[in-house]
């Protein structure tokens, strides 16, 4: 990147719990933003860039508040700055960060110029019914991680696994050539019953893999299969004819290092984590503040659907549930509690998408949002420094 971000930035918003009005004095501050680059990114091919991110958002440290300038004292300030283009296509697939940016409050604005301001203006055009696989999805992300964190806190393993518990030898008894090609065969079987969603927006990978994964679920499990992704090695092992004891040595191969990986996750976690998460995290059972996240993402996905509306801000003029969220993510629910409420809202969603009772467009018109993707880059580059 050889150019200036701070003067190639369009459009700059404070993003995360401080655009949502959840967010304490000493939360983190978190800018995301839109840049236009020079022309030879456009013109040539030599030179590439899709986003900024990490110590190249220090330039926009001055554009903050005098509070989110105190709170990140000793920190570093975070985000990305992504290229319009890339801005503007996950947009369109209703990414829910990327459409923070385009309908947070003025509030939270801190760089912005024509173009930034007409993107703005535009807002409405990128909404569509894919905010249903995009809200859900990235719900889900946060409920799986709440489920996999209460695990550990629940039933924490308490040792690094062995070779000899899985019935295991020290050092594998088949030749490493061997195993390499048998390895090399299932992976190549597994590949060809892959998806081909090329073509195909995020939103709606979103949806077919849900679906997919959910009914495959449920019919491995009638059969007897607890893992999908188990019962999908042993049936590729199966159609390339490999050995059965070969079969059964590499399936016992296969459950160390599940093992082995789940227990360096589970250490990395507890080195990682922050000190105040973990005791929320001890005292209620669970991650609350993936729980708080987990209930935004799935209320704002329906209000999208059902009003049209993106409510970034969730306090007063908003929604008015900033403080709900807020003492959810202090531990007010309990976690059956939680868990009840994501999956009948997830289910209310799931209806109200099947029964096309949404407000929005089912897809965005992408020729109207390629139009003007085209006249902000072209008014870039023709006015050369956009401020």
């Amino acid at each position: 990147m050889d150019f200036n971000l701070r003067d190639r930035t369009v459009l700059l918003v404070v993003g995360g719990s401080r655009a949502y009005g959840i967010h304490l004095p000493t939360s983190d501050v978190d800018v995301n933003g839109v840049g236009i680059a020079t022309a030879a990114y456009y013109h040539g091919f030599m030179q590439k860039w899709e986003q900024a991110e990490g110590s190249h958002m220090a330039v926009f440290a001055d554009t903050l508040t005098p509070e989110e300038t105190k709170a990140m004292e000793g920190t570093k300030l975070e985000g990305t700055v992504y290229d319009i283009r890339k801005f503007v296509s996950l947009a369109a697939d209703a990414n829910p960060n990327i459409l923070d940016v385009l309908f947070c409050r003025d509030a939270e604005v801190r760089v912005t110029s024509k173009l930034g301001d007409k993107l703005r203006e535009n807002r409405d055009l990128f909404l569509s019914a894919k905010a249903k696989h995009t809200f859900s999805g990235y719900a889900a992300s946060q409920l799986k991680r709440i489920k996999g964190h209460r695990a550990w806190l629940l039933n924490p393993p308490d040792h690094q696994p062995t070779r000899a518990e899985f019935d295991l030898p020290e050092n594998t008894l088949i030749p490493a050539d061997q195993l390499m090609a048998a390895q090399a065969a299932v992976q190549k079987q597994l590949d060809s019953w892959e998806f081909d969603f090329s073509g195909m927006a995020d939103a709606e990978i979103i949806h077919v893999t849900e679906q997919v994964k959910a009914y495959m679920t449920d019919v491995l499990a009638f059969m007897g299969y607890p893992n999908p992704e188990d019962a999908k090695w042993l049936a590729a092992a199966r159609k390339v004819g490999l050995d059965a004891n070969l079969i059964y040595v590499m399936q016992k191969e296969r459950e160390y290092e599940a093992a082995a990986r789940y227990w360096k996750q589970f250490q990395d976690w507890k080195k990682n984590r922050n000190e105040a998460r973990a005791e929320l995290e001890a005292k209620y059972g669970y991650d609350t503040k993936h729980a708080g996240h987990l209930v935004r993402l799935l209320k704002m996905g329906r209000e999208i659907l059902e009003t049209g509306k993106v409510h970034v801000w969730r306090g007063a003029g908003g929604p008015g549930d900033a403080e709900e969220i807020r003492a959810i993510r202090n531990g007010a629910w309990e976690y059956d509690r939680l868990i009840e409420w994501a999956e009948a809202e997830d289910n209310a969603l799931e209806q109200l998408y099947r029964e096309r009772k949404y407000v929005v467009a089912k897809q965005p018109d992408r020729n109207a949002l390629n139009k003007l993707c085209i006249e902000l880059v072209e008014t870039a580059l023709s006015e050369g420094v956009l401020r």
